[in-house]
């Protein structure tokens, strides 16, 4: 309820701004009546027709302008006051701001046509020539204003609309690279489980009917978070944006479905992170640990993240053939996770050992 009071507030600032105008010129042609000796039943309807319309220029802008700049040809051919036809000029401000430009132009010839006539009808040439020209630089100038702020509102729009764009591509992108990670583990793990059920279907059913169990969970799994990630992109999809992402409390079970692929795994973990950093080091693990399942198995592999002051390392190192990780693995998974570092301004480092072996280093900072 506050918030939507103070969304309110400049609205409701503005429009007080134009009912104090209105009161104010209602007033002042009341006494141009009452000084230019204006008979009431003339004087009064023409005061109340300048100035009250303005109270509701913004949301009758046309109209408002059409009875302001009528009472006020009326109060000049009538001798109430022959004043620049500032009430005129203020309701042609949101005419121009407001409407599209064939409008808005065709509002401005009006105006500065009907109160040149007026004028010079009800003034002797050429004493009425200077106030012609005063008024109508006022009205050009009100009009130009108001053009004005309607180009400065559309660039502001376009603006934000280009920003809400760019947004969406880039939320498209992190969808993309979450489905890459989720897909290329998952997959991995199906597709050694599927050789293994294969090669020892005849000989040891037991590990075969073993393997098909994980290939089943895996796929129940992949497909849940698939669903969820998807979900994202549909807007009636409420539930799907409020499922939680994986995180540091999800690691354990990444490593328990990589030692079902023939990868022990050891997991070291010191600290704990906030979600969307928590996030990054989940996918780097998951990234470099599905390398590991797809290039090394049988393999054993340590993970080690260690949460500091400053920044928390990841350290994912395998004792497999390293030369084989880098040929299959120098692609999309090594670039999205070397992207994830960079969001951050962190460090990464992806290569085989010396000894045999394949290491991937990453350094985040925290702040």
């Amino acid at each position: 309820m506050t918030s939507r009071v103070l969304r309110m507030l400049p609205t409701a600032h503005l429009y007080a701004l134009d009912v104090v105008t209105a009161v104010v010129l209602v007033v002042i042609y009341l006494d141009f009546a009452r000084v230019n000796g204006a008979p009431a039943w003339l004087g009064y309807p023409v005061a109340v027709l300048v100035g009250a319309p303005l109270a509701l220029r913004r949301k009758r802008p046309v109209l408002t302008f059409g009875i302001v700049l009528a009472a006020q040809n009326v109060a000049t051919l009538g001798h109430i006051t022959l004043e620049p036809y500032s009430a005129t000029a203020f309701a042609l401000y949101m005419v121009a701001s407001a409407c599209e430009r064939r409008v808005a132009v065709g509002s401005l010839v009006t105006a500065i046509v009907t109160a040149w006539v007026s004028v010079l009808v009800g003034e002797p040439w050429p004493e009425s020539f200077g106030l012609c020209v005063f008024l109508t630089l006022v009205i050009c100038a009100a009009w130009a204003l108001g053009r004005t702020t309607r180009i400065r509102r559309s660039y502001e729009a376009r603006q934000a609309a280009e920003a809400s764009s760019k947004a969406v591509a880039e939320e498209r992108m992190r969808i993309a690279r979450e489905l890459h990670d989720v897909v290329a583990h998952s997959l991995s793990l199906i597709t050694v489980k599927a050789g293994v059920a294969a090669h020892v279907a005849s000989a040891q059913p037991e590990q075969a009917q073993e393997a098909l169990e994980v290939i089943e969970k895996t796929s129940r799994g992949t497909l849940v978070e698939m669903r969820r990630l998807l979900g994202v992109l549909r807007s009636e999809d409420a539930e799907a944006e409020l499922a939680p992402m994986p995180g540091m409390d999800d690691l354990p079970g990444l490593v328990s479905r990589a030692s079902l692929a023939g990868v022990d795994v050891s997991l070291s973990v010191s600290g704990s992170l906030p979600d969307g950093l928590g996030l990054t080091v989940y996918r780097i693990v998951q990234e470099s640990v599905t390398n590991v399942v797809k290039h090394a198995a049988p393999a054993t592999c340590e993970v080690s993240i260690v949460v500091g002051d400053a920044s928390v390392r990841v350290d994912v190192v395998d004792d497999g053939p390293g030369e084989r990780v880098l040929a299959g693995g120098g692609g999309h998974g090594l670039i999205g996770m070397r992207e994830r570092v960079a969001v951050y301004g962190g460090t990464f480092s992806a290569g085989p050992l010396a000894g045999g072996g394949f290491a991937v280093r990453a350094e985040v900072p925290l702040s």
